[in-house]
């Protein structure tokens, strides 16, 4: 029973759930079976909130038994990555600054998982603030990819994307800055949704840029993921940049597209997001997921966006800017760690030097310096200022794209999972990861990783759908008729093909 629950997607669970064929308490009992089971040798998570968990599914299968009406998830449990702040959970978005601290309050979207009754097993690992395409910037290790466990999970939400791939959780949560919901997505054979920017609060989050972050569904299928967005986003008053706009009817969308009738619908494949850099078999597959979409009735057109050529650039100089601005308030005074100088006066300076040298990691340590130098006196303009107008371009091309496509794809990654350690001490080529992903956040439009096959070294690859801002329905369609156009070919999900990970005793 454990397996078969564990295996279920979200909607199939939630059907089973609805009908009274399981309780909330027996599936939620699975999932942390199976994380003591394997996450030893995942580390998905840096924290299991079984009591918490167990007390929610009870609560869940007590009003089913009352015959309220309940949310289509409620009762299904769901990881969180350790970015998103949860009241009496300890929160520490993976950084010693911030170890052992536990929220007095709870993040909108953690608001709306509890009112809609799904238990929270955990918060993942990540890495520390977010900064990291491997998390092993982790302070507190490495998480491991359940198809090779040599191999990384993507960042920074690789926790969650492990989590989802090794059957520990049905459902996650990520955040996404410049890829870290697709990305892991692609090297762990999950499904990641960025939506459109503004579409699910930001309150709540540890922010490590604050025009970029962007929290959105890890999942097993588009479905899963559109049922789960629809109940994360929409509007939110203590987040000054949601948008007032109710959330569109993404299942619908989802469940549309899976019907494979795609006529009518023009995918633009963008020119600047392939060629060379791309693994022989990431570019296969996406040719193969191209000529299914043409299959279903799709009109596959190239689409030129020249200035995506600048984005990882432009990113590089943004991302680090706003972080070096946000992480200034983790000083050693207010929460979260505090070290004193070893020798000399206690003053504030010299305790906010002692604590941020402690408590933060290399990655945050580099990003902080390179914002604060774009941020300074006489460079301003020639870094961040240039970088925001060259944001700007790349807002043009999208817009000007998507005049002549309704969505755009590409591969998600260019590669597939690299071993640990691999590009480690090589920063560029760890950020060329993101080179797919990046123009999204710079433009605020929705993003999605699909599984889209095995490349030759038998490891999994992503396929992108990006779609224009507030069109994230647009996305679920087109990424639902793919998915059921691969499942087709491959005879079922793509994460039954995983190896099985060895069970602890």
């Amino acid at each position: 029973m454990t397996d078969d629950l564990t295996r279920l997607t979200a909607a199939d669970l939630a059907a089973r759930l609805a009908a009274r064929e399981v309780s909330s308490v027996e599936a939620t009992q699975a999932h942390l079976d199976r994380i003591a089971a394997v996450d030893g040798a995942v580390h998905a998570f840096l924290h299991v909130s079984s009591d918490e968990a167990l007390a929610a599914a009870r609560d869940v299968d007590s009003r089913r038994a009352a015959g309220d009406d309940l949310h289509p998830l409620a009762g299904v449990p769901i990881a969180v990555k350790d970015v998103v702040v949860t009241k009496g959970i300890p929160t520490t978005a993976g950084s010693r600054i911030l170890e052992g601290w536990v929220p007095p309050y709870d993040a909108t979207l953690v608001e709306r998982l509890k009112a809609a009754g799904l238990p929270i097993l955990g918060k993942t690992n990540m890495d520390e603030f977010a900064m990291g395409s491997s998390t092993e910037h982790s302070a507190y290790g490495q998480t491991h990819n359940p198809w090779d466990l040599e191999r990384i999970p993507g960042g920074s939400g690789g926790g969650s994307a492990a989590a989802v791939a090794a059957f520990e959780a049905p459902l996650a949560i990520g955040t996404d800055t410049g890829g870290s919901i697709r990305q892991p997505g692609a090297v762990t054979g999950t499904v990641g949704s960025k939506p459109t920017y503004g579409g699910v609060s930001r309150y709540g989050l540890i922010a490590m840029a604050s025009s970029l972050d962007q929290a959105g569904p890890v999942t097993r299928s588009v479905l899963d993921a559109a049922l789960l967005h629809e109940l994360i986003g929409g509007h939110d008053h203590r987040d000054s940049t949601s948008i007032a706009e109710p959330v569109a009817p993404l299942a619908d969308a989802a469940r549309q597209g899976a019907l494979g009738d795609l006529t009518g619908v023009r995918v633009g494949v963008v020119t600047e997001l392939g060629g060379e850099g791309y693994q022989a078999g990431v570019r296969a597959r996406f040719e193969e997921g191209l000529d299914l979409l043409r299959a279903a009735g799709a009109e596959i057109v190239e689409v030129s966006c020249p200035h995506f050529v600048y984005a990882l650039g432009a990113y590089y100089l943004i991302m680090p800017s706003e972080a070096s601005s946000n992480l200034a308030k983790f000083d050693g005074m207010r929460f979260g760690l505090r070290v004193e100088p070893s020798e000399g006066p206690v003053t504030a300076e010299r305790v906010m030097s002692a604590t941020r040298g402690a408590g933060f990691g290399d990655e945050v340590k580099r990003r902080v310096i390179l914002g604060t130098y774009a941020l300074s006196a006489g460079y301003y303009d020639a870094y961040y200022g240039s970088a925001q107008k060259v944001r700007t371009l790349i807002q043009r091309d999208f817009a000007a794209a998507f005049a002549q496509a309704d969505v755009l794809v590409s591969p998600t990654a260019p590669t597939t999972a690299f071993k640990l350690g691999e590009k480690l001490d090589d920063p560029l080529a760890m950020y060329l990861n993101d080179v797919a992903t990046i123009p999204a956040n710079l433009a605020g439009v929705p993003g999605m990783s699909i599984p889209s096959g095995l490349s030759d070294d038998g490891l999994p690859v992503g396929f992108q759908v990006l779609a224009p801002a507030k069109a994230d329905d647009r996305m679920y369609r087109v990424g639902a008729a793919l998915e059921a156009a691969l499942e087709n070919v491959w005879g079922g999900p793509l994460l039954a093909q995983a190896p099985e990970l060895e069970v602890a005793r």
